[in-house]
């Protein structure tokens, strides 16, 4: 469900919105609600947490976040996105206690497709985040078992539950086969 609110939502007034039990993001300045992702959504999150947290944490690299941490992409209108996981190198990561949404894209973005979504509206976040400087986007389909990697000016890369998926650039030494991340 879209509620309009005519284009004028900042990142802000999302912030001191209460709406329990909902995920909510800002798309342009409007409010984008809905329901929360369900069982098989979560465990595929949890597992990629997981599986990034005992290499990240080990590495000392960086800070990962959990689903529905918002980050303020653009301005006027406001857009603030929350994607399933998020990784931030070390010397990006805001002061522990910081208030609100950061203003800046996560290097590594993840989105595990839920059941409502639609491609284009993974399509639209993708783009979101790549044009706001997030390096990579992970895109996680658990019902195709599919895992889309995609970077700036690079063709995306569709690999299958038998394929290894790396860190590259922005998670050097990071490996896993993507069957392991959809259990």
């Amino acid at each position: 469900m879209i509620v309009d609110a005519a284009g004028s939502m900042t990142a802000e007034e999302l912030l001191e919105l209460n709406l329990p039990n909902k995920r909510t993001e800002l798309v342009r300045g409007r409010l984008v609600v809905r329901e929360p992702a369900g069982y098989e959504h979560g465990r595929v999150a949890a597992r990629i947490l997981g599986r990034l947290a005992a290499h990240v944490y080990t590495t000392g690299s960086g800070e990962l976040l959990a689903a529905e941490t918002g980050f303020t992409l653009h301005r006027r209108p406001d857009t603030v996105r929350a994607p399933d996981v998020a990784y931030l190198r070390a010397d990006r990561t805001p002061a522990p206690g910081t208030r609100g949404f950061p203003e800046l894209a996560p290097d590594l973005a993840v989105e595990v497709r839920s059941p409502d979504d639609s491609r284009r509206e993974l399509a639209e976040k993708v783009a979101d985040w790549l044009a706001a400087g997030a390096r990579v986007v992970w895109v996680v389909d658990p019902r195709a078992r599919t895992l889309v990697v995609h970077e700036a000016d690079q063709a995306p890369r569709t690999l299958g539950e038998g394929d290894t998926l790396t860190g590259g650039d922005v998670l050097p030494g990071f490996s896993v086969v993507v069957r392991d991340l959809l259990g």
